[in-house]
């Protein structure tokens, strides 16, 4: 995790008040209870490790998405296919966070006889952070794998037109004394989100992050929020986005590429797809055995020789762990337009937004 700029005109809030919050917009939007608490949940886990571009920013779209963007605030999702160790998900153009928290369920629950098993899901929405979805496996000994489409905001390696999602990846492993190995990232150098929060923030994005819209590298927020998302490694993110929006879309009868829909109109509800995977570890070694060799990998990693000015070598997840910690204490910080969103949504809404402002 590459961390977020601080601003002076941050202000932090304890997560549990804004967890309340966030579940109550959610519910005033027609959400049942139990599903409004597991939306609002993820946004906050984004929030706690500090993937500040997959928490409460989103608030005011999904909003948006409840009461005029189509989706349906009162669906459920069911198992359309059942193969065994495959299913197929109908997410019911249900929230996103709705249709994936059921169906990485599903796959851990059909683990535990099949030893691996698989869940593609069509018919949902936007899901938010993956490595909420992979690291459900965790307390079940299992290796989680989640992936979804995304609104297409890279072009393919050597064009300028938006074909492309970001189409991200996470990955939870177990360990045993350390925190597990999670791996969340799109295969962009950053997320259209995080580049959002730079341009709340009046700053300017790293070298690398984006194209404007003829495909000139730009370091202006603005400019790159209207145009193209540059691939990590080149050609090889572009392959890995279309690799991973296959088994996400393709796979379920999903929507792909352009057919999601575009980042000016936004995506078209219901037309989201995921793909979820669920390993046993006790099906191919001993599961208390795999966490301890783990654990002797992350500890020859950390102490691996170090490039000068380098203080520390962290381990996927690590950072977010340690972020995680330090938010519960101190609040989670939030910039003045992720504020004046989630204030303007909630007084919408009814909601006293006393502590917010």
């Amino acid at each position: 995790m590459s961390g977020y700029p601080a601003c002076a005109t941050d202000r932090r809030l304890p997560h549990a008040a804004l967890a309340a919050l966030v579940t109550e917009i959610f519910e005033r939007c027609g959400m049942p209870a139990g599903h409004a608490a597991l939306v609002a949940d993820t946004l906050m886990r984004a929030d706690l490790r500090g993937v500040h571009s997959h928490g409460v920013l989103r608030v005011p779209d999904y909003v948006h998405k409840l009461l005029e963007g189509g989706v349906e605030p009162a669906a459920s999702p069911l198992v359309e296919k059942d193969a065994g160790a495959a299913l197929l998900i109908d997410g019911g153009n249900s929230m996103g966070q709705i249709g994936a928290a059921f169906a990485m369920r599903q796959a851990i629950a059909r683990a535990h006889s099949t030893q691996v098993a698989a869940a593609a899901v069509r018919g949902s929405n936007h899901c938010g952070a993956m490595a909420y979805y992979a690291m459900l496996a965790l307390p079940e000994d299992m290796i989680g794998i989640a992936a979804t489409n995304a609104l297409p905001t890279m072009a393919p390696w050597g064009g300028v037109e938006k074909l492309l999602g970001i189409n991200p990846l996470a990955v939870a492993i177990p360990a045993g004394e350390f925190p597990p190995i999670v791996f969340d990232a799109a295969f962009s150098a950053a997320s259209h989100g995080k580049i959002r929060v730079y341009q709340q923030k009046g700053l300017a994005i790293p070298q690398g992050w984006s194209c404007d819209g003829e495909g000139r590298p730009t370091t202006d927020a603005a400019a790159a929020l209207e145009g193209l998302l540059q691939p990590i490694g080149g050609y090889k993110g572009m392959g890995l986005a279309l690799v991973m929006g296959i088994l996400s879309a393709v796979l379920s009868g999903a929507s792909f590429g352009t057919q999601l829909g575009n980042m000016v109109e936004g995506a078209r509800p219901g037309a989201d797809g995921h793909f979820f995977l669920a390993l046993r570890v006790g099906a191919f070694e001993d599961a208390a055995r795999f966490r301890r060799r783990v654990d002797e990998i992350i500890r020859q990693i950390r102490a691996s020789r170090r490039a000068p000015e380098v203080e520390r070598i962290f381990l996927p997840g690590e950072m977010e762990v340690e972020t995680e910690r330090r938010y519960r204490r101190e609040g989670i910080p939030l910039n003045r337009a992720t504020l004046a969103g989630l204030g303007a949504t909630a007084t919408r809404l009814g909601i006293d937004t006393a502590g917010l402002t």
